[in-house]
C-alpha cells in the first residue's frame, strides 16, 4: 500500500481544484484501491484559493459579503479572493479599460469591519482589470477626485483623471494588517509591468496598453510611493493595497501551502500528483505547480503531473498524463471530471510501489 497525495491547482474556467483532486483520486483508486490517497486541493493565490482552503480547513466559516464571501479562520484571519468577485472568468466579454476591483473592496471592507478579524489575507490572482486597485480602494472609503473635485469613474481607463485623493473616511485595516498573496514578481510599470505583460491577456489592444501604462504611471506619481517587485500583480491591485492600505506581499503558493498544511501531508508520501489546466514555462515561476515541485524536491518525494494541456515536457523526467491524450481540448474543458478520472487511472498504472 502506498501513500499518495493529490494536490492539483484549479483548471481555470473548467473545474475547481477540489473537484479535480477528487476525480483524479477516483481514477487512481479504481486501479490501486488499497492505497492511502489524500486529496489536498491547492491554489497559488488565484482562482480557487478559497475553495482549496475551505476543503482543507473544516474549521473555516463562510461569511457572505457583497457578491461573494470570505472565509473566517479561528486564528482571527479573514481570507478574501479577488478572482471570486473581480476575476477574469466572470466576464462574458473582456473589458480592459472599464473592468475594476470595486467588488473586491466591498468584501475587504466587510472583513475589516468584523470584530473577530485581526488579520486579512487577500489572494490577488486572476484579475480582469488593470486599475491599480483603485476600485477596491474606493469601496474602502478612498475618494479619487479629478481636477473639478468630482470622483472619477471605475476602471483603468480613468486613472489619468486623478488629481487628488481624499482618505478622510477610510475603513482601517485590522490590527495585524493585510497580507496580499501574489503569484508574480512583476513591477507596476515598464516592459514587465502590469499593463505591458498582463493587459493583453485581459483583452487590451496596443493602444489601450499604452493608455493603461500612462494611467498607472500617473497613479504612482499621485500616490508618491516607489514601484517594487510584486506591485504589478492583479493589474496593480497589489500596488494600491500596499501603498495606501498598508498591505505586505507574500507568495500565494507558499502561504496557501502553510494554511492547508501541505508540507505535513507530503512528509512520508510515496508520490505527490499535481497539475493545472495548461502546463507551460510560467507554471514554474511563482505558480502552484512549481511550488509543489520545490516541496517534493526538498522532501525527496516523487512527483507526477496531471494537466489539461501542455507545451513543455514534464520536468526532471517525471511521469505525467495530459487530458489531450484522451480527447479534444474542447471536450476536456467541458467534461473535465470524466477525463481526470481516466487520467488518474492511467497514472496509477504507471507506478509500482
Amino acid at each position: 500500500m502506498a501513500r499518495i497525495v493529490i494536490a492539483p491547482d484549479s483548471f481555470k474556467g473548467s473545474i475547481s481544484s477540489s473537484a479535480a483532486a477528487h476525480a483524479i483520486a477516483q481514477g487512481w483508486l479504481s486501479i490501486r484501491p488499497l492505497d492511502e490517497v489524500l486529496e489536498i486541493p491547492f491554489a497559488d493565490g488565484g482562482e480557487g484559493s478559497l475553495d482549496a482552503i475551505e476543503k482543507s480547513r473544516p474549521d473555516s466559516i463562510r461569511v457572505p459579503a457583497g457578491k461573494g464571501y470570505w472565509l473566517f479562520l479561528p486564528e482571527g484571519v479573514a481570507v478574501v479572493e479577488l478572482a471570486q468577485v473581480s476575476g477574469i472568468t466572470l466576464l462574458s466579454n473582456l473589458d480592459p479599460m472599464n473592468a475594476h476591483t470595486y467588488e473586491l473592496g466591498i468584501v475587504l471592507a466587510h472583513a475589516a469591519q468584523d470584530s473577530r478579524v485581526t488579520k486579512i489575507f487577500v489572494a490577488l490572482g486572476g484579475s480582469a482589470s488593470t486599475d491599480g486597485g483603485v476600485g477596491a480602494l474606493m469601496a474602502l472609503g478612498y475618494r479619487f477626485l479629478d481636477e473639478g473635485g468630482k470622483e472619477i469613474g471605475k476602471g483603468g481607463g480613468e486613472l489619468s483623471q486623478i488629481a487628488s485623493i481624499d482618505s478622510s473616511n477610510v475603513i482601517k485595516p485590522p490590527v495585524q494588517g493585510v497580507i496580499a498573496f501574489v503569484d508574480v514578481q512583476s513591477p507596476l510599470l515598464g516592459a514587465h509591468g502590469a499593463a505591458a505583460t498582463y493587459a493583453p491577456q485581459k483583452g487590451a489592444t496596443p493602444q489601450q496598453i499604452a493608455e493603461l501604462e500612462k494611467g498607472l504611471s500617473h497613479l504612482l506619481s499621485i500616490v508618491g510611493r516607489a514601484d517594487s517587485a510584486g506591485s504589478g500583480a492583479a493589474g496593480g491591485t497589489s500596488f494600491g493595497l500596499r501603498t495606501m492600505w498598508g498591505a505586505t506581499f507574500e507568495s500565494g503558493a507558499g502561504a496557501i501551502a502553510r494554511i492547508v498544511s501541505l508540507r505535513d501531508a507530503i512528509a512520508g508520501a510515496d508520490l505527490i500528483i499535481t497539475g493545472e489546466g495548461r502546463l507551460d514555462d510560467q507554471s514554474f515561476v511563482g505558480k502552484g505547480v512549481g511550488y509543489i515541485r520545490q516541496l517534493a524536491q526538498m522532501d525527496s518525494v516523487d512527483i507526477a503531473y496531471c494537466v489539461g494541456a501542455r507545451n513543455i515536457e514534464f520536468p526532471d523526467g517525471s511521469k505525467g498524463v495530459t487530458l489531450s491524450e484522451f480527447t479534444s481540448s474542447e471536450e476536456a474543458i467541458s467534461r473535465p471530471d470524466i477525463y481526470l478520472k481516466k487520467a488518474g487511472a492511467k497514472m496509477a498504472a504507471l507506478f509500482s510501489f
